[in-house]
């Protein structure tokens, strides 16, 4: 639903959510503050903040998704289950599987495999709302790899607190564009939402948050890409895509962020952006008992480092460009 408005002479300024929630009683300022920042709300075409002030003359348009009712169904969606007990699972998320129901994926998520695997017996921390039952943390549609799910609440509040405070170690694989020189480091870079394009994430914020991600290379193909093991020590949105990118080197397959050159290397062409979550180690919040569950690399990434490894070995006319 589409609507516009323009500001009329005599307005007082104020901050845009302020005085959106009082135009449009319907939606929450938290609903407005979000829709702001996902660049459904604009003022005079431009993406904006929160905390902008409307002024004489602007012109606001709201496009706000349409709602749906949230009546989530157990849908039979296959997964691979690598630990499970009556506190908690640990499974392997599948390549292309939305996380969390959201506008345009009301089904086919995990949440929607998760009801269907414990249709017969519950089993999910309520914590995170009838849309985010057992979810603690979550990866990207495209990024494949370990993810622990709680069954209850009291586990939920463990492993929340075990995350909020970096206790929880994970490691990531990922094919990175060009060459990375050093063969290990760290990247300590302060990150937000980015002040120009509010669907990206960068240093270059007003809200700078502080992140830092240990990275090392385990294999380089040439000078076209690299094979690196990332262990992030903070959990900032996009972070492992915005530090690699801040040091040139964008995930194969990513162009929020490497743009065109990224999707295509030389003939070979990059299925989705090319992150693997490997491990995921944490403390049982009931038993005390450290645990650390592995993923293998997924096939579609398999395929893209033989046929990099294959390119980066033959003769020089029959390499990949860079």
């Amino acid at each position: 639903m589409k609507t516009e408005l323009t500001i009329t002479p005599g307005e007082t300024p104020k901050r845009l959510d302020v005085f959106l929630a009082k135009r449009e009683p319907t939606l929450s300022r938290s609903a407005l503050q979000r829709l702001i920042v996902e660049g459904s709300i604009t003022i005079n075409g431009q993406t904006v903040r929160p905390s902008q002030k409307i002024r004489s003359g602007d012109h606001i348009i709201l496009d706000i998704p349409r709602a749906e009712p949230l009546e989530l169904q157990p849908e039979s969606i296959p997964f691979d289950i690598l630990y499970e007990d009556e506190w908690l699972l640990v499974l392997d998320k599948p390549v292309g599987l939305v996380v969390h129901p959201a506008p345009g994926h009301w089904s086919g998520t995990l949440v929607n495999a998760l009801l269907y695997h414990f249709r017969h017996t519950g089993g999910l921390s309520t914590i995170g709302g009838k849309e985010r039952p057992g979810l603690v943390h979550r990866l990207d549609k495209e990024t494949s790899g370990v993810m622990v799910i709680a069954k209850t609440d009291q586990t939920h509040r463990s492993l929340a607190h075990q995350f909020k405070h970096h206790t929880i170690t994970r490691s990531y694989e990922a094919l990175a564009w060009g060459t990375l020189k050093k063969s290990e480091g760290r990247i300590d870079l302060a990150i937000g939402r980015d002040i120009k394009e509010r669907k990206k994430f960068s240093a270059r914020t007003s809200q700078p948050r502080e992140s830092a991600t240990d990275y090392q290379v385990l294999e380089r193909f040439g000078k076209v890409a690299t094979h690196v093991l990332l262990r992030p020590l903070t959990g900032r949105t996009h972070q492992l895509r915005v530090h690699l990118t801040s040091l040139g080197h964008p995930l194969l397959g990513d162009p929020t962020y490497g743009g065109r050159k990224v999707k295509d290397i030389g003939d070979l062409s990059i299925p989705r952006v090319m992150l693997h979550a490997k491990t995921l180690g944490f403390t049982h919040p009931s038993t005390g008992t450290a645990l650390a569950f592995s993923s293998a690399l997924p096939p579609d990434m398999v395929a893209v480092v033989e046929s990099l490894r294959q390119a980066a070995t033959a003769r020089p006319s029959r390499r990949l460009p860079p």
